[in-house]
């Protein structure tokens, strides 16, 4: 495991105090359920995803000075979404890293969108718990940075909805209505989302 936590703090750009930490960063709740392992990573993400919230923030409103906060907004949203949360964690290969149950491990758990998303706001807590705000904040501007820097030139093709919305109103139609619905174990749903245009 020592030599496993090796490469992720390497892959991360933290060398961490207390290696625990980090081994429970990496601890899915499949994990805990099969092992004698007593903590899931569940805390450090809940810290990780607020101070994740906090660094981006930061990053947005220094960089793009000239911006209102609508599209500061929508920046930050560009890249605090599973979806880009879950991109990072694959190119620094944290699904390799995770502890996972069986179950989970054979069902493609290391390569899911939402327990890579989770694990690497959980990596970002256990740096903040580990070494405090300022590290955590390099940690994710080293992170994240490079997805920001490019995230504006993208930006319009980020926000369907709206531009769905704003293309319906140009065109004189009434707004859509959105239909979510939901299947399978809370764990593990799909969601499938149907927008319904003038009936």
């Amino acid at each position: 495991m020592s030599r496993h936590l090796d490469d992720l703090e390497m892959a991360v750009g933290h060398q961490f105090g207390d290696r625990d930490l980090l081994r429970r960063a990496v601890s899915h709740r499949s994990w805990i359920a099969e092992s004698s392992d007593e903590i899931s990573n569940e805390r450090l993400e809940f810290l990780g995803d607020a101070m994740l919230g906090w660094v981006v923030a930061d990053l947005v409103y220094s960089d793009f000075e000239d911006w209102d906060e609508g599209r500061l907004t929508d920046l930050r949203k560009s890249v605090v979404n599973a979806s880009a949360l879950a991109e990072v964690a694959r190119g620094i290969q944290l699904g390799d890293h995770l502890l996972l149950g069986n179950g989970e491990d054979a069902a493609g758990g290391r390569d899911k969108e939402s327990i890579l998303s989770d694990a690497l706001e959980a990596v970002i807590g256990a740096v903040y718990v580990d070494a405090g705000s300022k590290r955590a904040f390099e940690v994710v501007k080293h992170l994240i940075g490079p997805r920001l820097s490019e995230a504006p030139s993208q930006l319009d093709r980020l926000d369907q909805k709206s531009t769905l919305q704003e293309l319906l109103a140009a065109r004189g139609r009434r707004s859509p209505t959105y239909v979510l619905e939901s299947k399978g174990p809370d764990h593990d749903k799909e969601f499938t989302a149907t927008v319904i245009v003038d009936d």
